[in-house]
Order: C-alpha cells, then structure tokens, then sequence
C-alpha cells in the first residue's frame, strides 16, 4: 500500500501523522526517510497523537538521546551512528518484539533495518510545502 500527501505547514504535517497512525497495526516499523529539517520529528508528533502515545508538544527529536519511548511507540534517530556495531548497542532489535510502532529516523543508513522493516516514509520538499509518502509492505 502507498499513500501521498501534501502538506503546506507543521499543523498540516501533524494532521497527516494523525491519519498515517491510524493506518498503521502494531507490531510494526518504519524507516523515516528525508534530509535534515524535512519534518520527520514533526510527523512523528501527529503519529504519537493519533496513536494516543503522547501529545505533540511531548515529542522531541532522539538525535542525542538515539530512542523515545512513548506509550505504544518508540522514536529512533540514528543519525549520530556509524556503524552495525552502535547499532546494536541501542536495542532496537528487542523493540521489534513489542507490540508497538517503531520509527527509526535515518534507518536506510542501515541494511540490516531496512531489510526488517514494514515500510517506510519519506518526506521531501521546499520551504513549508511537503510531499509525504507512506509506504507499507
């Protein structure tokens, strides 16, 4: 299955991920794929929402803390990493087991991810505008 959204703000952004999380049936992971500032951690607010995880204002980037852990969601960015190795440090292989939804910002960097997850989402675009695309295998 693949979705396309257009979103022209973050309060759009959010609604989106809103509607993204009610397509979505634990246990179940996503690569979130787009450059730096392409509204990854904004989209993740509005699934957390829709999730009934946290509210938005609740959600930050795990660029330092590398995972969130909300309630029924698990927010990774793993950006900072370089290697298999500190990958495994993190645990995200023990996250897949719980019946949760599990974000992984910057995942493609890793073959072992994305070759477990159920999908992905990118994000691309200029300014406000964002195309959204979600794609479930």
């Amino acid at each position: 299955m693949t979705r396309e959204w257009t979103t022209h703000s973050a309060e759009e952004t959010i609604a989106v991920g809103a509607e993204i999380a009610g397509l979505l049936r634990p246990p179940v992971m996503l690569v979130l794929q787009g450059g730096l500032g392409a509204g990854k951690t904004t989209l993740v607010k509005g699934i957390a929402e829709g999730l009934g995880a946290a509210d938005s204002g609740e959600v930050t980037s795990p660029t330092f803390g590398l995972v969130h852990e909300y309630a029924g969601l698990y927010h990774l960015d793993v950006y900072r990493l370089e290697n298999e190795r500190q990958l495994s440090t993190v645990g995200w292989e023990e996250l897949l087991g719980a019946n949760a939804v599990v974000l992984v910002e910057w995942g493609e960097k890793f073959p072992v991810i994305v070759e477990r997850a159920d999908g992905e989402i990118s994000l691309s675009g200029a300014g406000d505008e964002r195309t959204i695309r979600l794609t479930l295998r």
